[in-house]
């Protein structure tokens, strides 16, 4: 595509290892025990996302595909505390939802601007030799280590925040009638698939009031089985409390389209089935009173139909009516009816970004086989290290004292 819209992402995020606790005593002139004075380790940086109303695509994401917090540092003596690792806070726009990219389950989403939620939670710092001594144990020669780092791949998916979305066939008008009832310019020709990327556009009501109308690229039958654009987009609707179908005139059979349409949302995600849904019957202006006539005992009577011509502007505002009387309907709220993200499978993956190899450094690096010499099973400092041997306020490596 010839646009910057991304809204599927697969990237790398760590966060920060804790600092490792000093084992350190206060030695000074004439003090020749002054006890254990050891450090607590910082706590290793957050990943952190937070959603951000300025945004509305994924692509700085793409071209950052690893998200490393940093690590706390050890602490020392005097009973210094480490510095906490520098947390890394991910921009990503409303309505993005992560999965795990390896199982496809469901983790946390961001709907809200300003709303932060924390991916991936730092190591705690260890904790210094000071805390353990004791009447019976005055000179601890042990501290903790601090807890390891997390590393996980995620996927981040956009879901488009809108109240009605567009579901057809490719060329079924879905375009035109975006452009007609609001100012959003979408591509519109006379070839399938000329819409490539979801559109938003802002549909005004009366009495100074309006609501948002998402058209996505037209799904066709079989797209579950990734026939034309597949299923990639119908991510979008997944949000919006009622579902617009929209099938031309000109259709061989309205009812049988429509039921495609529907068993391919169904293959989708179920819940989808909940949503209320409206069916425009679009190009209208091809028919005469006696052809409707004729039509309309053929169409489903299980919900509410509209014959709509976005050229001649036949039946906008008996639709507008239509929808808006189902976007107040308490139950079609999101509100009172969240969405149940289904995980991620072959159905919903985007191979190219399945597939994506991070080129990436170790978890650990060098300093690791040093932080974790002298450590026991139980993650304290071995107490049967040689006594000219201290564990140094880095809390990475061995000095002898003199």
């Amino acid at each position: 595509m010839d646009s910057n819209f991304i809204d599927y992402v697969k990237i790398l995020c760590r966060s920060g290892k804790g600092g490792a606790g000093s084992r350190h005593f206060y030695r000074a002139k004439y003090i020749p025990k002054g006890g254990p004075d050891g450090g607590d380790g910082g706590r290793g940086g957050h990943v952190i996302l937070r959603g951000n109303k300025n945004m509305w695509t994924l692509l700085p994401l793409k071209y950052r595909r690893h998200v490393f917090a940093g690590n706390g540092q050890s602490g020392s003596g005097g009973r210094s505390f480490g510095k906490d690792g520098d947390d890394q806070i991910i921009e990503v726009p409303c309505g993005t939802v992560v999965f795990d990219a390896d199982s496809g389950e469901f983790l946390c989403e961001v709907t809200d601007d300003g709303q932060e939620v924390k991916l991936l939670r730092g190591g705690k710092g260890g904790l210094g030799n000071w805390h353990f001594k004791s009447p019976t144990n005055r000179t601890p020669r042990y501290a903790q280590p601090g807890q390891p780092a997390i590393e996980k791949a995620v996927v981040l998916e956009l879901k488009l925040l809108a109240d009605v979305g567009l579901v057809g066939f490719p060329n079924a008008g879905k375009s035109t009638l975006l452009s007609a009832v609001s100012a959003a310019r979408p591509k519109i020709a006379d070839y399938p698939f000329t819409t490539m990327e979801p559109q938003l556009g802002i549909v005004e009501y009366r009495g100074n009031r309006s609501f948002v109308m998402a058209d996505i690229p037209g799904i066709i039958e079989g797209a579950s089985e990734g026939r034309g654009l597949g299923l990639r987009f119908l991510r979008h609707i997944e949000r919006n409390a009622v579902l617009l179908f929209m099938v031309p005139a000109d259709a061989d059979d309205i009812a049988e389209q429509y039921n495609i349409l529907l068993e391919e949302l169904r293959r989708f995600n179920p819940q989808l089935m909940d949503k209320e849904r409206v069916l425009a019957i679009s190009k209208s202006d091809m028919l005469d009173d006696e052809l409707k006539a004729e039509i309309e005992p053929t169409l489903p009577s299980d919900l509410p139909h509209v014959f709509i011509s976005a050229v001649t502007g036949e039946g906008i505002t008996q639709l507008k009516d239509v929808l808006w009387s189902a976007i107040t309907d308490d139950r079609n709220r999101i509100e009172v009816n969240p969405i149940t993200h289904r995980p991620l499978d072959g159905h919903h993956r985007v191979r190219e970004e399945d597939e994506f190899i991070f080129e990436q450094a170790p978890a650990g690096d060098d300093d690791d086989e040093i932080y974790d010499e002298g450590f026991d099973d139980d993650g304290f400092i071995d107490e049967d290290l040689p006594d000219d041997f201290d564990y140094d306020t880095s809390g990475e490596e061995y000095e002898h004292l003199k």
